[in-house]
C-alpha cells in the first residue's frame, strides 16, 4: 500500500513538474520597450500588430529622455526611444548605451505667444525661452543661436518638460519654447502660439530621437534585436502609410485633440533607418555637445552607433 501511495505521488508530482516546464516553455517573451509621451515616439504602440509568435511587447512611457536612457542603463527595458541628445550623453560619460535604430526625424518647433512679437530667431533676444536642458532640442537651439550671432546669454533659458511647455506659454510663464511634438500644435490650435521656425537649417537637420539598447544585448542577444528591429521597421512604416491610424493613437495615447494631433502629424517624420547621412549629422550634433561642453569627451562611435542590424534588415 505504502508503495502504491509512494508511487501514485512521484507521478503527481512528475505530471505537475513537466506541466509547469511546458507553461514556461508556452510562455511568450516579453520585450521592454520604453517611449516618450510625444507624437514621435508613437511608434511602440503599434508594435503588436508585428510581433511574432513566441514574444509580447511591453510599453513603458517615460517623461523626460534622461529617464528613458536610465531605464537602458539599468535594464529596466531593453529598448528605449528617446532624443540622440541624452544617448550621446549616456555614450560620452562611458555608459554602455547603443543605438541601433533611428526612431523619428523632425518633431520639433520654436514656438513663440502670437502676441508677442517675435517672428524668428533673432527676436527671441531678451526674452523667456522654454528649454528642456539634455534634449536634443537645447543643442539645436544653441547651434540656431550661434548661426544668427548669438548665445544663449542672450536669451533668459528657462527649464520646462515638453509636457509643459504649451501650459508655461499659455499662462505667461515664458515667451517662447522649443519644443516637441504635440506641444508646439497644442499651442497654435489654441491661437496661443505661433511657430517662429521649424529649426532643421543646422548640419544637424532634422535628426532627433534613437532607439537604443544596452551593450550586453547587442553582445549576448544579437537574435533578439533582429525580431525586435524587424517590428521596429514594421510598424514605422504602417504609422507612416496610415496617417489616420497615427492620430488615433495618438489621440489614445497621448489624451490628444484629433485637431491638435492632425496638426502635428506633418512635423513627425517616423523612421528606422541607420545611413551614412544620419550617422554624419550625428556625429556634427555630438561635437556641438562638445564644443557647449556638454560632454567632456566625444562617444566611441564604433561601439555607440551600430547600424549593422539595420544593414541585415534591409
Amino acid at each position: 500500500m505504502t508503495t502504491r501511495r509512494h508511487f501514485v505521488a512521484t507521478m503527481i508530482a512528475a505530471s505537475l513538474a513537466v506541466g509547469g516546464i511546458s507553461s514556461a516553455l508556452a510562455a511568450d517573451q516579453i520585450i521592454k520597450v520604453g517611449t516618450l509621451k510625444l507624437m514621435h515616439g508613437i511608434t511602440p504602440y503599434f508594435y503588436d500588430k508585428f510581433t511574432p509568435p513566441g514574444y509580447k511587447i511591453e510599453v513603458i512611457p517615460f517623461e523626460t529622455p534622461t529617464d528613458g536612457k536610465n531605464a537602458v542603463v539599468t535594464k529596466s527595458v531593453d529598448f528605449g526611444t528617446y532624443g540622440l541628445a541624452a544617448a550621446t550623453l549616456g555614450a560620452a560619460a562611458g555608459e554602455p548605451v547603443v543605438i541601433v535604430a533611428a526612431q523619428c526625424n523632425r518633431g520639433m518647433a520654436v514656438v513663440a505667444r502670437a502676441d508677442s512679437g517675435i517672428d524668428s530667431i533673432k527676436g527671441l533676444k531678451g526674452k523667456r525661452v522654454g528649454i528642456l536642458p539634455g534634449s536634443t532640442q537645447e543643442v539645436v537651439i544653441l547651434d540656431r543661436l550661434k548661426q544668427e550671432g548669438m548665445t544663449v546669454k542672450d536669451i533668459t533659458p528657462v527649464r520646462v518638460s515638453f509636457s509643459e511647455m504649451a501650459s508655461a506659454l499659455e499662462r505667461g510663464d515664458v515667451d517662447a519654447y522649443v519644443g516637441a511634438e504635440p506641444g508646439p500644435s497644442i499651442s497654435v490650435g489654441k491661437g496661443i502660439g505661433k511657430i517662429v521656425e521649424y529649426p532643421y537649417t543646422t548640419p544637424t537637420g532634422t535628426v532627433n530621437m534613437v532607439m537604443t539598447t544596452h551593450a550586453d544585448t547587442v553582445k549576448t542577444k544579437p537574435e533578439l534585436i533582429k525580431v525586435f528591429l524587424k517590428i521596429h521597421q514594421q510598424a514605422t512604416e504602417y504609422v507612416m502609410a496610415n496617417r489616420a491610424a497615427f492620430v488615433d493613437m495618438s489621440v489614445q495615447k497621448l489624451g490628444l485633440p484629433a485637431k491638435t494631433a492632425e496638426l502635428a502629424a506633418p512635423n513627425v517624420e517616423l523612421t528606422w533607418k541607420l545611413d551614412d547621412d544620419w550617422t554624419k549629422r550625428a556625429k556634427y550634433y555630438g561635437s556641438q555637445m562638445l564644443d557647449k561642453k556638454q560632454i567632456r569627451r566625444l562617444p566611441d562611435y564604433d561601439a555607440f552607433i551600430n547600424a549593422s542590424f539595420v544593414k541585415q534588415i534591409k
